[in-house]
């Protein structure tokens, strides 16, 4: 075991991974971020102050035992780590990447405030993907139990579950309407972000440990979860949430206009289909509008870039200090070569002979109220337009209306799935359920939260 500096993050500043050159990045479809090295690893560690009751840990969705595993990348043991982080969290590989960890862990991080958080975020992806190139694999146990359980949904929350389960030696059968699963690590999140191999591995592992997959099967279509009901012992479900939440001036009916997670989509199906975007068209040349503040707008803005877009704006109703998403993905596209106005409403689009040319906006102010409140208030006579090809809506998301889930479990007035009190169990003991589809739009380390929790209490209720 090392001996520890206590004192290293005096003299030893937070560090960020490296990015691959801003030429080659903003033409391909890769993850932009580089790895730590063991030394990077070792001494982003040490900075650990080890606090006696670390937020970092309490502020994580799953509770990661942070510190600890922390400490053991510090002293080089590696094996030991991945093994700990896996305790607390199925996916930490997809964690240290996606998660907004400013708003997290790291932002939470006792450093955080004079001296800069721990790298909490790129230490748990160096773990993970470390241990990989070691030969390190999960040990499930066998599927010794008799019961079966059926999940419906292959997103973050389906497959935590299933990890689970296959931890205690259950079988699990999980049903997608997709091709592929993943969800929307996979069709949602550009592979610069998360690429498409490392949940095509976690598929691979599940499905070494027992776990089946029966994809482009879609509940309510080509089976009832009536059936699904009678023939399994228990089911979860985490189907997420697609439908998009549209404008009132602003429809993806209207011409030049689509959805986010359509555009997103058709581009993740692009690559993992023919293995590249060469001969894609969709916005080559035109000049694209998104219209949106969170991730997602950051995302269709950096793919259209990549898809070779002329001309990329960000559009947003407040300020950039209100953006909803993460800061880094702001500060992303920003050097890739997005262009963003703020403070501005859709009101319309302009057409010319059947073809869209432009948006028009009023611009916005906040005003304070007397209960320190805020009101977004329209700038009478602060019209003006932006000229468009295509404009992509990125208003978030929200639940599909799903007829198959009637009568079986109760909905609220929102379609998401009621559960009870502080679990995953549906009013149908036999059905659990979690992720976007019970939270309402949410992140992934939320989704991976549920699925375990349901995981755990569906052994439980097994037994």
């Amino acid at each position: 075991m090392k001996k520890k500096n206590h004192n290293k993050f005096i003299n030893c500043a937070r560090s960020e991974v490296s990015k691959i050159e801003l030429t080659e990045r903003k033409t391909k479809f890769i993850e932009i971020y580089n790895s730590f090295s063991k030394n990077d690893a070792e001494d982003q560690s040490e900075r650990c102050l080890e606090c006696g009751n670390p937020y970092c840990q309490w502020k994580c969705p799953l509770h990661n035992y942070i510190p600890n595993w922390l400490k053991l990348v510090h002293d080089g043991r590696i094996i030991e780590a991945v093994n700990l982080s896996h305790q607390t969290n199925s996916f930490p590989e997809v964690c240290g990447r996606v998660c907004p960890q400013e708003r997290l862990c790291e932002g939470s991080c006792t450093l955080d405030d004079g001296f800069g958080a721990v790298a909490i975020g790129n230490v748990e992806k160096y773990i993970t993907d470390q241990a990989f190139a070691e030969g390190w694999s999960l040990n499930y146990p066998p599927l010794t139990s008799t019961k079966q359980v059926a999940i419906i949904g292959a997103g973050p929350a389906g497959l935590a579950c299933a990890d689970v389960l296959a931890r205690y030696g259950i079988k699990s059968v999980v049903y997608d309407r997709q091709s592929h699963v993943g969800g929307l690590l996979t069709y949602g999140i550009p592979a610069f972000k998360l690429e498409k191999s490392i949940i095509a591995r976690r598929q691979q592992i599940l499905s070494n440990a027992g776990a089946e997959f029966k994809l482009n099967c879609e509940i309510g279509r080509d089976i009832q979860l009536s059936e699904l009901e009678s023939e399994y012992d228990a089911i979860f479900i985490g189907v997420g949430t697609y439908q998009s939440v549209q404008d009132a001036a602003i429809s993806s009916e209207q011409i030049g206009v689509i959805k986010a997670l359509d555009f997103l989509t058709e581009i993740n199906q692009h690559i993992l289909t023919a293995n590249t975007t060469d001969d894609l068209t969709l916005v080559k040349d035109k000049t694209v509008v998104v219209l949106g503040g969170g991730d997602t707008t950051m995302d269709c803005l950096r793919s259209s870039l990549r898809l070779g877009a002329k001309q990329v704006i960000g559009v947003y109703r407040r300020s950039v200090d209100d953006l909803p998403g993460s800061k880094r993905e702001y500060a992303n596209a920003c050097e890739e070569g997005a262009e963003f106005i703020f403070n501005a409403q859709p009101i319309g689009i302009i057409q010319e002979d059947g073809v869209l040319t432009g948006v028009k906006f009023i611009q916005t102010s906040l005003v304070e109220s007397k209960d320190s409140s805020s009101t977004l208030q329209y700038i009478e006579g602060s019209e003006f337009i932006i000229d468009a090809d295509l404009v992509i809506t990125a208003f978030g998301f929200k639940p599909e209306s799903l007829p198959w889930l009637d009568q079986q479990v109760e909905t609220d007035q929102y379609g998401r799935i009621k559960t009870q009190s502080t679990t995953q169990q549906t009013h149908n003991t036999k059905i659990f359920a979690g992720g976007d589809i019970v939270r309402g739009a949410s992140l992934v380390v939320h989704a991976i939260a549920d699925g375990m929790q349901a995981g755990h209490e569906i052994v439980e209720f097994l037994a």
